[in-house]
């Protein structure tokens, strides 16, 4: 079976990692990749690693055209751009899946209050998939439209989802310490993003405002069967990739690490993505880097009754462009694994 595949944005950081995944997938063939800043060049003359991994040239959209070539399509455009690309897909019958945050937001007034853009494809909410495959593999074969999560709510959903579904924590208690690779940023230009403004240093960015915010608490809302609020606080990392979460939360029972563990353990059982390590084993950003995994390790501070849950995901890869493949792959019927098996790079 092969899959004619399209890449919308395939420049940017995540576009480009959906093309070096691909292009080892023995399922899929890529018939189109867009780009507004290069089209007319050849894909490797902009990212000169994918040099006899990819012979084709980025050209400038024609949406049709590309309809035409594809079955599947994947847009990996800023937010507000993959709403009439979802309509003219929908109305062909073809299948989406969006790395944006156009329709991971079922309520559009939520949507448009912390986006700032209206939302035109409202009727494509209550069809839309959110694309978190160790909670929604079953609504996600043979979806239409897949919404892949964010970054962060990907290593917060997991790092939380046992401790929820089980009663385990208090809702109203969870607080979410999270730091991200300079890469989170997108390939544009920004003076944060700068090395000089990134290098030997450490910030908090976008307090009590992150736009990951109402996303994270609608996916752990419906784990836990009701609203609810969380703190979350961001911080750019001095690297390239990865996320580290760091997850608090209050237990509503007197249990010891070794107990939670086996919970997570049993949740995560058939996970091939997701790892449960070792008891007093605690995961670093190095050791997913380049990885469909997410690592989470677990500690229960008996002194004020928190569970604290560590969680570690490469960005790019299960934040992104490997979740969106994982995702293609569950929608397609591919072996789930398929180009996304093996350890990461170490050093």
């Amino acid at each position: 079976m092969t899959v004619r595949v399209g890449i919308i944005g395939a420049t940017g950081y995540t576009g480009v990692e959906l093309v070096r995944i691909l292009s080892r997938h023995p399922g899929v063939e890529l018939v189109g990749l867009t780009s507004r800043s290069y089209a007319g060049m050849p894909l490797w003359e902009v990212y000169p690693h994918l040099y006899k991994y990819n012979a084709m040239t980025c050209r400038q959209l024609d949406l049709p055209d590309l309809l035409d070539a594809a079955e599947v399509v994947f847009v990996a455009l800023p937010h507000g751009h993959a709403m009439p690309v979802a309509l003219e897909t929908a109305r062909r019958g073809k299948k989406l899946i969006d790395l944006g945050a156009d329709f991971r937001l079922k309520d559009y007034r939520v949507y448009e209050e912390w986006y700032q853009v209206s939302h035109t494809a409202r009727e494509l909410l209550g069809k839309a998939v959110y694309g978190l495959p160790e909670l929604n593999r079953d609504k996600i074969k043979g979806a239409g439209l897949v919404a892949n999560p964010g970054c962060y709510p990907t290593s917060v959903i997991l790092a939380l989802a046992p401790l929820l579904k089980h009663g385990m924590i208090d809702p109203g208690s969870i607080i979410i310490d999270a730091k991200s690779g300079a890469s989170g940023a997108g390939r544009g230009l920004s003076l944060g993003a700068h090395f000089c403004e990134v290098n030997e240093n450490f910030k908090a960015y976008k307090v009590a405002a992150h736009r990951h915010t109402p996303e994270i608490e609608q996916e752990l809302g419906r784990l836990a069967g009701k609203d609810l609020t969380v703190s979350f606080t961001p911080h750019l990392l001095p690297v390239t990739r990865g996320i580290l979460s760091t997850v608090y939360a209050g237990l509503n029972a007197c249990l010891k690490s070794e107990a939670i563990r086996e919970v997570f353990l049993d949740y995560y059982r058939d996970e091939f993505f997701v790892r449960v390590l070792p008891e007093g084993v605690l995961p670093q950003i190095k050791w997913v880097a380049g990885t469909n995994h997410c690592d989470l390790g677990i500690t229960v501070d008996a002194r004020t009754g928190r569970v604290i849950v560590i969680s570690a995901v490469d960005n790019i890869v299960k934040g992104a462009s490997g979740q969106a493949v994982q995702n293609l792959n569950i929608v397609c019927g591919l072996p789930e694994e398929t180009a996304l098996d093996g350890p990461g790079l170490y050093p």
